[in-house]
């Protein structure tokens, strides 16, 4: 038995679209528990797999350790920071 395509299109909308909101999850978690980064002050979208990072950082050193936590996270595939420096 197959199914019908908009059944496929649907499912993978809706995986892409969890994955989506684990990977933004997993971002928010990893900033709120490491001591040198703020989750309160960064804004977090992800879309298939692509996160955007808006806030500021603290200084460059900050903004540049929040940028190598989030690659480090299981199904990034890329990230836009798009974070400004206080």
């Amino acid at each position: 038995m197959t199914m019908p395509q908009t059944l496929k299109t649907t499912s993978k909308y809706v995986i892409e679209s969890i994955d989506d909101a684990s990977i933004t999850g997993q971002v928010k978690m990893s900033l709120l528990f490491h001591r040198s980064t703020s989750a309160h002050n960064t804004k977090v979208e992800t879309t298939a797999g692509v996160v955007t990072l808006y806030g500021k950082a603290k200084n460059a050193a900050e903004r540049d350790l929040v940028n190598r936590l989030v690659n480090d996270i299981n199904g990034v595939k890329s990230v836009n920071s798009r974070m400004t420096i206080e």
